[in-house]
């Protein structure tokens, strides 16, 4: 078995003690965005799973659209995430 070279940890413990690894992240052709696949992004980049730039680049993110979702989780939770919600959160 052998394992691609990547720049950064292969898996890392986020605060509640749930592992991430890289196999936890949605697929790179993801275009149908729900909240939890957001979610799992921008915890990858904010724990250090994935460079803020690879994210970008993986997923054809803008700075402004990954802005949006990380402040939504830092304000809110997940639940902010979901297209029904983001009105009500962004009012607050």
């Amino acid at each position: 078995m052998f394992l691609k070279k990547i720049d950064g940890p292969r898996a890392i413990t986020l605060p509640d003690g749930t592992i991430m690894t890289r196999a936890d992240l949605p697929p790179a052709e993801t275009r149908r965005w729900v909240a939890s696949r957001k979610a799992r992004v921008v915890k990858a980049v904010v724990y250090g799973l994935l460079p803020m730039k690879e994210a970008l680049e993986r997923y054809a993110l803008s700075e402004e659209e990954f802005a949006l979702w990380r402040d939504a989780v830092e304000k809110h939770g997940e639940k902010a995430l979901k297209v029904t919600a983001i009105q009500k959160f962004r009012q607050l």
